[in-house]
This record gives C-alpha cells, structure tokens and sequence, in this order.
C-alpha cells in the first residue's frame, strides 16, 4: 500500500489536494441545512471552525447549484481564493461551462496567485496562501485541458 510519505512531492501536494477537495464536496453534499446565502457570503470566513466550514459549504453550494453562472465574471478577492470556494465552484462546474467561461475561469485561476500575495493578502496567513496557490494552479490546468478538449481555437 502506497503512503502519502512514499509519494513524490509534487504527487503528494496534488493527492493533498484531492483529498481536501473531497472532503468539502462530501460534506457539502450531506445534506442542505444551512440558509441559502447572498452572492460573496461565506467566501471570507477562513479559519476552520465548524461555523466557517458551514458557510463555505453553503456557499460552494449555492455557486454550483445556480443555472445563471453570473458568478463566474464576478470580481473575486483574496478571501474567495484562500476560502478556495470560486476554485473549488470552477473545478466542480468545469464541464458545464462555455468556451468563455472556460477561459474566463483559467484567467481568474491563472491571477489568483498574484492576489493572494499582493497588497490584498496581506491578511492571509503563509499557509492560507500557498493552499490558495497550490489550488490555484491545479483549477488553471484542469480548465486549461476542458478548454483544449471541446473548444475550437480561433
């Protein structure tokens, strides 16, 4: 049996990756308890108290589960890319997106770096930061091989 230990680093930091991310999709998928939220809640509440936790999932939930995609061009800030909610919400909906949106997404993906370790993120803690990078960077190539995959060049 393979251990995280017996892993290649880069091959570690991914498998983390995944296992984070589907431990928020299986929580968010237990059950619908939480109140819908406004656009932009629950993106800013960092820490990992069961209260944050919640909202994050409510807001992940509420991001996926609208037919309108308007989210998708909304201005994000550091928090939305820390929380990893608009990632997390790009990497869920990535086959249901447009070429645009696609695009759009990579982009977002592709700067989220330089704003969570810009001016913005300076409340962010080092850890808060390099997760949002490392997330960051795994949303821009996964959107990155969507686009290639069904969009035309052009």
């Amino acid at each position: 049996m393979t251990t995280l230990r017996d892993l290649a680093p880069t091959r570690r930091v991914a498998r983390l990756t995944q296992v984070a991310a589907a431990a928020l999709f299986v929580a968010a998928c237990a059950g619908n308890t939480q109140p819908q939220m406004s656009h932009g809640q629950g993106m800013s509440c960092l820490d990992d108290s069961a209260h944050c936790i919640a909202q994050r999932q409510t807001a992940l939930r509420h991001l996926v589960s609208r037919s309108d995609r308007h989210w998708v061009n909304d201005q994000a800030g550091p928090d939305a890319y820390a929380s990893g909610v608009r990632l997390f919400a790009f990497k869920t909906k990535k086959r249901e997106l447009s070429c645009n949106e696609l695009m759009a997404g990579r982009r977002e993906a592709e700067g989220a770096g330089k704003v969570l370790r810009g001016p913005q993120g300076r409340s962010l803690s080092p850890a808060q930061i390099a997760r949002g990078v490392m997330l960051a960077e795994e949303v821009s190539r996964e959107l990155a091989r969507e686009h290639s995959r069904r969009c035309r060049r052009g």
